[in-house]
């Protein structure tokens, strides 16, 4: 799944950056500056979607017995409830390819935005399921960029008694991973590519611009 020979990736055990054919395929289109809001927004929650099966890996499961058309069998069941959590607004654009993988989960929402002077998030909404803490937490953002929201996102749930944090993003910086692994060492960030610095505003690059933006058709 990762890209071992990468140094950002072997200095920061947290760091998951896959290299499925079909995610670098899909996350190409995504960048490309001329790729519509509509198709923009649907292969964010493709690859958000093909994401999911290895951020999942480790829920905890426990046996249950079903009923087929033959007989009774044994089978599993996630043992707790999981919680999809988007950073808002751009966080939206993959919750909806979570969801439709695994429907059965709760979904709570944390509203930030950048201020553009310090580059510092501003939270404005927390809004959680109850009992959010009983089961993982999937924090799902497009862009780690100078890792700010995410981890004010992270220290936010863990204020809630939420110690099962997963956090998802199509594009990391190294900078924003650095910043996450100082001050949330125990949550891994699952990334479709971890790219190579940010700019002097704080954009990712190469990356794919203003995520938000893209995925809702506005400016």
């Amino acid at each position: 799944m990762t890209q071992a020979t990468d140094p950002t990736v072997q200095a920061f055990p947290n760091l998951h950056v896959f290299d499925h054919p079909l995610i670098r395929h899909k996350l190409g289109i995504v960048r490309q500056k001329d790729t519509r809001y509509e198709r923009f927004r649907a292969l964010v929650n493709q690859i958000a979607g093909l994401m999911l099966f290895e951020v999942s890996r480790a829920f905890p499961v426990e046996p249950c017995s079903v009923d087929t058309p033959m007989e009774k069998t044994e089978a599993v069941r996630l043992a707790r409830s999981v919680t999809v959590c988007p950073i808002l607004r751009a966080g939206l654009g993959m919750s909806d390819g979570l969801l439709e993988i695994m429907p059965e989960a709760r979904v709570g929402h944390i509203g930030m935005y950048r201020d553009e002077d310090t580059l510092e998030p501003v939270t404005y909404l927390c809004k959680l399921p109850e009992n959010a803490a009983s089961g993982p937490v999937i924090l799902v953002d497009p862009m780690l960029a100078t890792g700010g929201s995410a981890v004010a996102a992270v220290k936010m749930l863990e204020k809630q008694g939420i110690t099962d944090i997963r956090l998802i993003c199509l594009v990391a910086a190294p900078e924003g991973v650095r910043t996450m692994h100082e001050h949330c060492p125990d949550v891994p960030i699952y990334t479709a590519a971890l790219d190579r610095q940010l700019n002097a505003d704080g954009f990712i690059l190469p990356g794919l611009g203003d995520a938000g933006d893209r995925l809702f058709g506005t400016k």
